[in-house]
């Protein structure tokens, strides 16, 4: 059979912007064509915000927040854990990847 799940740690370690969006391509287009969900590990969050549709923020093994895209990239918690700024400052990342 096929699987239910694809897991992915951390795929876009070490790529450029343009690689991340090919593999985000591809991710979907493989989890598509199998019909299953994917777990993705990852530090690229412009890749995770891009590609996900439900995130879990991990901070030193803690959940510290969860839910669509636009709640994660809206969240002060997540900013501060990854960028350790206020909430009004744009995610370098993000705009790299949009």
């Amino acid at each position: 059979g096929r699987p239910a799940y694809i897991l992915l740690d951390e795929p876009a370690a070490g790529m450029s912007a343009l690689e991340a969006r090919e593999l985000s391509a591809l991710i979907r287009h493989i989890a598509s064509d199998l019909g299953c969900g994917v777990l993705l590990i990852e530090h690229n969050v412009g890749l995770v915000l891009g590609l996900c549709q439900h995130i879990v923020v991990l901070d030193s093994g803690a959940i510290i927040e969860e839910g669509p895209p636009a709640a994660i990239r809206d969240s002060e918690k997540v900013r501060h854990a990854y960028m350790g700024t206020a909430a009004n400052t744009d995610l370098p990342v993000l705009e790299a990847m949009e």
